[in-house]
């Protein structure tokens, strides 16, 4: 279940508002995403896989709200961590360059 969207990390690109297939987030005025609809969430990692800036941690088995801080999530180096385990480096794959869903970061 997604957790948290860091507003010090995010560059506000709303990458995760687009790939999320449950509709979870919601793009803001300000800029940075809002989780609004959590319990949405179907933890398929979309949005922590795509975030360019490691913004994003999903916790793997939640079946709800953890509590986790922001703080907490960066002391245990979780921001990115399912995209890292994947081999995935700041929203790219190794051979990303052969992979059409690019058109996702540019489509406005």
């Amino acid at each position: 279940m997604i957790e948290i969207v860091s507003a010090t990390r995010c560059v506000e690109c709303d990458i995760c508002v687009k790939v999320c297939p449950a509709n979870v987030f919601d793009a803001t005025e300000s800029g940075v995403p809002v989780i609004a609809r959590q319990e949405d969430c179907q933890t398929c990692f979309l949005c922590e896989i795509y975030c360019p800036t490691d913004a994003l941690y999903v916790a793997e088995f939640a079946e709800g709200p953890t509590g986790i801080t922001e703080a907490q999530a960066d002391a245990r180096q979780l921001f990115g961590s399912y995209a890292r385990a994947l081999g995935w480096k700041r929203g790219k794959a190794g051979g990303s360059e052969f992979d059409p869903t690019h058109r996702i970061r540019v489509a406005q």
